[in-house]
């Protein structure tokens, strides 16, 4: 039975925090698995994902089935710690222990191929040159829309400026007559 190892070390969180999600795909489809690590809120299931992706594409380049992946085993083993103090009151200090993981999965091809139940589509990267040019299409109606908002606001401005002066020189001679002072 073929056997496909992947590992990720040091790992910037607690071992603690990532063996919760390492418990939850422990013995899936890799498929399944992928689904699961996709939809968990936790932290830990984006670095542990990516370690999933890795060692599936390792195995694919190994010649093994990727349909019919199962992840044998997940370890999360505790990494060095740094450690760091943090000032307290009255001239104390509190020991910060910065820990990090050290993660392996194993996974090994099952005899039946099971139909999965999720479908993932990966996003498939797009070439820097099709990117530009989809930037350089937006930017083109972007300045378009604006310069079209800018003249129908230049226009609104005068429209209200003449309105103005016509009540102003209506409101002239009102203004002066009530402007005297009274004897």
């Amino acid at each position: 039975m073929k056997q496909q190892v992947a590992k990720l070390n040091y790992l910037k969180m607690a071992p603690r925090k990532v063996r919760l999600i390492a418990n939850l795909v422990k013995k899936m489809p890799v498929e399944e698995a992928k689904a699961q690590l996709i939809l968990n809120p936790k932290r830990a299931s984006e670095p542990i994902l990516r370690l999933l992706r890795s060692a599936i594409a390792n195995a694919k380049s190994n010649k093994m089935n990727p349909d019919a992946l199962i992840i044998k085993e997940i370890t999360v083993n505790g990494g060095p710690m740094l450690k760091r103090w943090l000032p307290r009151a009255q001239g104390r200090a509190t020991p910060l222990q910065k820990k990090s993981s050290h993660i392996t999965i194993v996974l090994t091809e099952s005899e039946k191929t099971a139909t999965p139940r999720f479908k993932i589509e990966e996003r498939v990267l797009e070439k820097k040159t099709e990117i530009a040019k989809k930037k350089s299409e937006k930017m083109k109606k972007y300045e378009k829309y604006n310069k079209r908002e800018h003249d129908h606001e230049h226009n609104h401005e005068q429209e209200h400026k003449e309105e103005k002066k016509k009540k102003s020189s209506e409101q002239g001679l009102v203004k002066r007559m009530f402007r005297r002072k009274a004897i």
